[in-house]
């Protein structure tokens, strides 16, 4: 884990998006357009894919994998779930437009809401996705439409389009026999990370629609699960105390949501002609069950406004009004006002002399004019802090930062970023956060576990709330557990009815 203070950030220098070419360079580069325009099969439309062929797809895929499990946690280690999403990726697959390409179908170890697709047949889904749908059919959507991105070569056309907006160099390097070009394309973490346009959302819903209809599944699916993805949408904005909220990691920030998408897809779903209207929950109702839901064990616990991460040994809480966001790299909080807290690790890292005022002002924020350095104790940790007034997004900023020497392994690091105006009214409750930094007891190690989707059959007399009262979440029971299952907020139960609902095991 590393985080830099934004402050002490050196400005970027950003290059002009266009540049001027040599006219012979200008008029090679109109005959490549020209010549990169192909009709896809699968879309039957005409698209411009002449900077990636689809060996340089196949290897970009390859090359990118690796980065992409990295990133995302790893690949989810439960051989139920995994060999499901194989077989009923797979399925899909073969009723695609490439059937004949091999595919490969990674669950990503993470809680984080997602799927998305490299060229070359990679498709990717987490496992907090899965937790979300409710059939076979919602998930086949899910990958069918991943694999339709995939026919429709739309990474291919992506990045086709980007090096046309840089002809100044791209084209002299084609021209000239340049590797640049190879050079370039080990980004398909970042290209599949980024946003389609919205045309390409609109053919990868119709590819994922015909390709449910050529399996056999209810076309309608597609659609349903949209509207399910936004309503767990409102419902963490809710919980977060925002109207709003960001989702870069999520699956709005790579497939933006609209409700003319959406009608697009029932529009879709009613002219589709399948080979039957499948929904497959029984089989869906069986992989999700026992699935982790939320954090893993390894990657540390939000619990409420506390962040404990048992295999390390710690724990923390931030103030009431903060919502906590874990990644693989750092825990960060926000709250209303514009405040964060960021906290990551700097693990093996020497401080000089052993000193962590010296470690906080000759190692992490090396070369910033740290105010206020003092060495600290926090519940007998020795530790460092200082202050300095810079900038963060070009806006003011007070930062403080606080190094903690945790263990001869490990230095635990928070930073506070507070609008000026704040600072004072915000310092009282930072403060409890720092001093809220200890290590676990034995026996608080031994009370916590993770959360996992568990399965109830509803009695005669159940309701949405006494079912929801069976949840493991500190916060709007009725309303996760409606969204969890797809239902309203006041569906009546019936008896023998199997739905989800959110436990936590503890060892």
């Amino acid at each position: 884990m590393s985080l830099t203070l934004p402050a002490f950030a050196p400005p970027r220098r950003v290059s002009p998006p266009f540049a001027r070419l040599p006219g012979l360079a200008a008029a090679g580069a109109a005959l490549m357009l020209l010549a990169g325009c192909q009709t896809n099969p699968a879309t039957g439309e005409r698209q411009f894919t002449a900077f990636m062929s689809p060996s340089q797809e196949q290897q970009t895929g390859d090359d990118e994998h690796p980065k992409i499990l990295k990133e995302f946690g790893g690949a989810y280690g439960d051989k139920k779930v995994t060999g499901w999403v194989d077989e009923v990726g797979e399925r899909v697959a073969s009723f695609g437009d490439k059937p004949d390409l091999h595919y490969t179908f990674t669950v990503l170890d993470t809680p984080v809401i997602n799927a998305f697709a490299l060229p070359g047949g990679y498709v990717y889904i987490t496992r907090g996705l899965l937790a979300l749908a409710n059939d076979e059919a919602e998930v086949a959507g899910v990958l069918g439409h991943e694999v339709g991105h995939i026919a429709a070569r739309h990474t291919a056309e992506r990045y086709s389009q980007s090096v046309v907006a840089n002809l100044g160099v791209t084209a002299a390097a084609v021209l000239t026999g340049s590797d640049q070009l190879a050079g370039v394309l080990g980004q398909g973490a970042q290209l599949a990370l980024l946003g389609y346009s919205r045309d390409q959302e609109y053919q990868a819903d119709q590819l994922g629609i015909r390709y449910l209809g050529r399996t056999g599944y209810d076309p309608e699916a597609m659609s349903n699960f949209l509207r399910q993805l936004q309503r767990n949408e409102d419902l963490d904005a809710k919980l977060a105390g925002q109207s709003a909220r960001d989702n870069t990691q999520d699956f709005f920030a790579t497939h933006p949501n609209t409700g003319d998408r959406v009608t697009r897809a029932d529009s879709l779903a009613q002219q589709t002609k399948g080979n039957g209207l499948a929904r497959g929950r029984d089989s869906y109702m069986k992989m999700v069950d026992g699935l982790l839901y939320g954090d893993g064990p390894d990657q540390g616990y939000v619990r409420g406004h506390a962040f404990i991460h048992v295999p390390l040994g710690f724990r923390f809480e931030v103030p009431a009004g903060f919502n906590i966001s874990n990644s693989a790299s750092k825990v960060v909080a926000t709250n209303a006002k514009g405040s964060i807290i960021a906290f990551d690790s700097d693990r093996l890292s020497k401080a000089p002399g052993g000193s962590m005022t010296r470690y906080l002002q000759e190692v992490w924020a090396k070369g910033s004019d740290l105010q206020q350095v003092e060495t600290i104790d926090i519940n007998g940790l020795t530790a460092a802090t200082g202050y300095v007034r810079g900038a963060v997004n070009g806006k003011a900023a007070d930062i403080r930062a606080v190094a903690i020497r945790f263990d001869s392994k490990s230095i635990y690091r928070f930073m506070f970023i507070t609008v000026p105006g704040n600072t004072a009214s915000e310092a009282e409750g930072l403060k409890r956060t720092t001093y809220s930094f200890r290590a676990l007891t034995t026996q608080e190690k031994s009370s916590i576990g993770p959360l996992r989707i568990r399965l109830v059959t509803a009695r005669a007399g159940d309701t949405m709330t006494s079912l929801a009262e069976k949840m493991d979440v500190p916060d709007l029971k009725l309303e996760t557990f409606a969204v969890l299952n797809g239902l309203p907020t006041n569906a009546p139960i019936a008896a023998g009815q199997q739905l989800k609902i959110i436990r936590e095991e503890k060892s």
